[in-house]
């Protein structure tokens, strides 16, 4: 029996959507296919079919130990020269959130565990050479933007390759 795709916990950063969708739809896939812009908190995560109300109470129990926190992204950078993001001004209370998480089930530390680091971030899209210096360029003239992360979104993914919003967990008791 073939494994569903893995589930996400994000922070939606809705208030990047305007500055970002554009070069998003153009150099990161997940944006056509439903994915918001945020910061990952963990992905992957739970694979879909084995998300249950025992997984998702256990997200909402590490969501409350942490507390609604506000956010400001004014500067852009790069992972190799080919991945464009938004870098957080004060990355701690993605990290911590994503810590916590990461205590909470260890058998789904971020990104498969392959980074030494895990750099909280939004991408932008694997956009090398001029077409991502250009749109650098062009989101470095709308920065900052600030918002307040209340919630974790937990996302899952289709059979077909869509994205949709399985839960809001709110952050804090």
């Amino acid at each position: 029996m073939p494994v569903s795709p893995p589930a996400a916990l994000l922070i939606v950063i809705a208030e990047a959507e305007p500055l970002v969708r554009t070069h998003r739809l153009r150099f990161d896939p997940v944006a056509a296919r439903g994915v918001p812009a945020h910061v990952t908190a963990i992905y992957p995560f739970v694979p879909r079919d084995d998300l249950d109300g025992e997984a998702l109470a256990r997200v909402a129990r590490v969501a409350a130990t942490r507390s609604a926190f506000d956010y400001r992204f004014s500067e852009t950078a790069w992972f190799d020269r080919d991945y464009l993001y938004l870098a957080p001004d004060d990355p701690a209370p993605f990290t911590s959130l994503t810590e916590a998480l990461v205590h909470e089930f260890p058998a789904f530390p971020p990104y498969e565990g392959v980074h030494d680091e895990v750099v909280p971030h939004l991408t932008v899209g694997h956009a090398s050479g001029d077409a991502g210096l250009d749109a650098e360029v062009e989101i470095r003239t709308r920065l900052p933007v600030s918002g307040r992360a209340e919630h974790l979104t937990v996302m899952t993914e289709d059979d077909a390759g869509r994205w949709s919003v399985l839960r809001r967990v709110p952050l804090g008791s």
